[in-house]
């Protein structure tokens, strides 16, 4: 997948991956930028929209800021609406949007409903608003944000681990049955990203343990996996490897990470 002369579409823009995301795909030269978030974080969005369509850091492109609920399918489907309106058909939708709200099976439903909404039903609204489109002209790319979280787990949160994991889910099974289509799924899982939200974030150690990468390095990796249309993006390597023992010995890889977690208690505790 080239991104020149695209229409793409970015939830999550306003920051964090998201951001730099849009910028990285501005210097392909795409037909147009659509960068999505939280209504309140307009004033970031128009901001990043007005920088890029000025080549300000990065080369110039059409882009404009829209307010989105990504939890909301109404507001997905006006949101795909007002893309198409602005630059025709979406070509690349980018399902970027993600929070953290840590929690285990005692946490209230909630709070698991959030993470639902947020990490995998947002997915699905933006499937359903542009799949029969990019169908119908046989070719389109799907980008879903998860995270290394969902192929192994998240220590911290059960939360996060668990709608992370059913985020993987759903993108295994989209590239099944519309890869036939012309349709191209990645699925971005990155450990620790320098971005707001792991910032101060308790619980944080596991995922920082391989470093942390920039979010515009983690955007070079999104580039070339687009590129190259891999499906699995993996910006942390050591994923591949951790994945794959947990493959080969489910068991020896739940001892290990008891132990793991028993170790980063037990820092914390010494704090």
């Amino acid at each position: 997948m080239k991104l020149n002369d695209k229409n793409i579409v970015i939830t999550g823009a306003a920051s964090g991956i998201g951001r730099a995301l849009a910028i990285r795909f501005a210097s392909e030269g795409p037909r147009g930028l659509v960068l999505a978030d939280l209504p309140d974080r307009r004033d970031a969005l128009e901001q990043l929209a007005a920088q890029i369509s000025a080549g300000q850091d990065t080369k110039a492109a059409p882009a404009i800021g829209i307010g989105c609920n990504v939890g909301d399918e109404a507001d997905v489907q006006a949101l795909v609406a007002r893309a198409e309106q602005q630059f025709g058909p979406v070509d690349v939708f980018c399902s970027n949007a993600g929070l953290i709200r840590d929690g285990t099976e005692q946490t209230p439903d909630s709070d698991w409903n959030l993470n639902w909404q947020v990490h995998v039903m947002a997915h699905v609204y933006a499937a359903r608003a542009v799949l029969p489109g990019m169908r119908a002209r046989g070719e389109g790319y799907l980008l879903n944000t998860a995270s290394a979280a969902g192929l192994i787990t998240s220590l911290p949160s059960a939360t996060y681990a668990v709608s992370k994991h059913a985020a993987i889910a759903l993108a295994e099974w989209l590239a099944i049955q519309h890869g036939d289509a012309g349709i191209k799924v990645s699925v971005l899982c990155p450990q620790a990203v320098d971005t707001p939200m792991i910032q101060g974030r308790a619980g944080s150690a596991a995922a920082r343990n391989d470093g942390v990468i920039s979010a515009s390095d983690l955007a070079d990796v999104v580039v070339k996996g687009m590129d190259a249309e891999t499906f699995l993006i993996l910006p942390h390597p050591q994923v591949v490897e951790y994945f794959q023992r947990k493959a080969s010995g489910y068991d020896r890889w739940i001892a290990g990470m008891r132990r793991f977690a028993a170790t980063l208690t037990a820092g914390a505790k010494k704090q």
